[in-house]
């Protein structure tokens, strides 16, 4: 029991977000030797105080809210994680789930889109969740009004459905979704990263979408304006791997742009279920067919092949604070692929990832979804 509220508490830690999370794991095998390091950590990091560690009374006060209102957490690594989640860089630390564990394993399609939908786009989404789930798989969505509620609510009619939210559990948002909430609860599972109690806030959204790329093997958008969050979730989903679509949409409409925009850079035309199911894969370790400026990534050595520099300390030859004086000059609140970092930055993959786990305890840097990482403005 211990050593789940210690993971608990590293992962709630001030500071502390996935990337760093699993790094610290690597480094000192058990959460509470990583916890006792980091104080001295956060110090290096240009940190005059230890971050605000949340002690195991209030781990275990998280974890009885979350039980009495049916939920349980699941950490990476354990046997019920989501099995495509995993398969992400950089997985949440800690998932809070309620509903059935079993809607987390199985084959999933994204389903994402405008919030201020059109008739036309939230009939077609409730009609692509209503006929996805019939073929038996798992429609998975962010709970927001318009394409994400209908896509919902066409799952509820005759298969699963889950929701990925990004407040706590006890906050439903928005609130008049409280109830579709519940039903999703009941016929699949809603989960969030989020500790509980958490209201959604802007900053939280992304690392929402990174959840629902990362379930699925494949994202359908429908009506998404330029530079919106359905985006956002299209990009994270490329980059995992995942299979794209889109639903064509009028040229005159704004809300349609951004989609339009996908198929013109490679994701597949869909205009029915059959269309997601002839190129939907097995496995997403495979890339998607999105080859676009949108899409446009590193296609270099890649996160996965530092492995071993990212799973081991850092080179003992080297000073740590001259590489982070160095990366903090390269660093901008504007987002920077880690890949491309280490390559500018000319120093080993190693210890440019020991200093920006010190540099995000002393909560100079963050790292973001999608292999990249920004200064702290």
């Amino acid at each position: 029991m211990n050593a789940s509220l210690d993971r608990l508490r590293l992962a709630r830690t001030e500071g502390v977000g996935p990337v760093t999370y699993r790094r610290l794991i690597a480094q000192f095998v058990t959460a509470e030797a990583a916890i006792a390091a980091l104080p001295e950590l956060a110090r290096a990091g240009g940190r005059p105080n230890p971050p605000a560690i949340p002690t195991r009374r209030d781990a275990a006060r998280e974890v009885e809210k979350l039980h009495k209102l049916g939920g349980r957490m699941v950490f990476s690594g354990d046997d019920d994680y989501p099995p495509m989640m995993a398969l992400l860089p950089d997985p949440p630390p800690v998932l809070s789930v309620l509903g059935d564990f079993a809607a987390l394993r199985g084959r999933a399609v994204g389903v994402v889109g405008a919030r201020n939908a059109s008739a036309n786009g939230q009939r077609m989404a409730e009609a692509l969740g209503t006929d996805l789930a019939a073929q038996g798989l798992v429609v998975v969505s962010g709970l927001a009004r318009g394409i994400d509620a209908a896509a919902h609510r066409g799952a509820l009619h005759v298969g699963f459905t889950v929701a990925a939210v990004a407040g706590g559990l006890d906050q439903p948002y928005p609130p008049e979704h409280a109830g579709l909430q519940a039903q999703i609860a009941e016929r699949g599972a809603v989960l969030t990263e989020a500790p509980f109690g958490t209201a959604p806030q802007s900053r939280h959204f992304p690392r929402r979408n990174r959840i629902i790329a990362g379930l699925s093997l494949g994202l359908i958008v429908v009506e998404a304006a330029l530079r919106s969050g359905s985006l956002i979730t299209a990009r994270l989903a490329q980059e995992a791997n995942r299979e794209i679509f889109a639903v064509p949409g009028s040229p005159l409409d704004p809300r349609c742009r951004g989609s339009n925009d996908l198929i013109r850079q490679g994701a597949h035309l869909i205009e029915s279920a059959d269309d997601v199911l002839a190129n939907l894969p097995d496995d997403p370790r495979r890339m998607g067919l999105a080859r676009s400026p949108l899409f446009a990534r590193d296609t270099g050595q890649g996160f996965a092949q530092h492995q071993l520099a990212w799973e081991a300390p850092s080179a003992p030859d080297i000073d740590i604070s001259r590489v982070q004086a160095e990366l903090a000059s390269l660093l901008s609140p504007s987002p920077t692929d880690v890949d491309a970092l280490i390559r500018q930055s000319a120093f080993p993959a190693a210890a440019v990832m020991a200093a920006l786990m010190q540099l995000e305890l002393g909560l100079i840097v963050e790292f973001l979804p999608g292999n990249r990482v920004c200064r702290i403005a």
